[in-house]
C-alpha cells in the first residue's frame, strides 16, 4: 500500500524542531542522517553543513511518519516561507514509484530523476505544474516487487 507523509525543510534547526516534535510525539527516530554522512557530490559541503540533516524520520503513530530536513544551497536550497514542505510518497514497488513520479510530475520540473540512492532507496523529487514539492520512493526492501 503506497503510504503519504508530510515533508518539512528547514533553514538549519531541522534538528531542533524535530526534537521538539520527537518529545510531543514521545517516539524516536527511526532514520537520522546528516548531509556530511552522504558520498562526496558535486556541491562541496563546509563543515558546518555537514552537521546539518538530509533526512530525519519520526513515526507519530498509527503508520504515520513526520519527515524533514535542513536545505542547503546545492541540495535544494534555498528556503523560501511556502517551500518548506512537501510530499512524501512511498511505494509498494518500483514501477508503482516510477508511474507516480512519471504522472505527478507531468508538466512540471523534475529536480532529482528516480534512481538508485546511496542510502538504498529507489528516489525522486520533483515541484508539479502547481508549485507543489513532491519526493517519491521504494524502499529497497520493496523494490524486488
Amino acid at each position: 500500500m503506497t503510504s503519504v507523509a508530510p515533508y518539512l525543510n528547514f533553514p538549519g534547526n531541522c534538528m531542533a524542531a524535530f526534537d521538539f516534535y520527537r518529545s510531543t510525539f514521545r517516539g524516536e527516530f527511526e532514520f537520522l542522517g546528516k548531509f556530511g554522512e552522504m558520498p562526496p557530490g558535486e556541491y562541496p559541503l563546509s563543515e558546518a553543513q555537514k552537521d546539518l540533516i538530509m533526512h530525519v524520520s519520526l513515526p507519530i503513530g498509527n503508520g504515520s511518519y513526520l519527515l524533514g530536513s535542513d536545505t542547503i544551497e546545492g541540495y535544494g536550497g534555498p528556503m523560501i516561507a511556502g517551500n518548506n514542505f512537501g510530499v512524501s510518497i512511498t511505494a509498494d514497488t518500483r514501477e508503482e514509484a516510477k508511474r507516480l513520479f512519471d504522472g505527478l510530475s507531468a508538466g512540471g520540473k523534475v529536480t532529482m530523476p528516480m534512481d538508485d540512492t546511496f542510502w538504498g532507496s529507489y528516489f525522486g523529487m520533483f515541484t508539479d505544474q502547481f508549485n507543489i514539492n513532491w519526493m517519491v520512493s521504494c524502499e529497497s526492501k520493496a523494490q524486488k516487487g
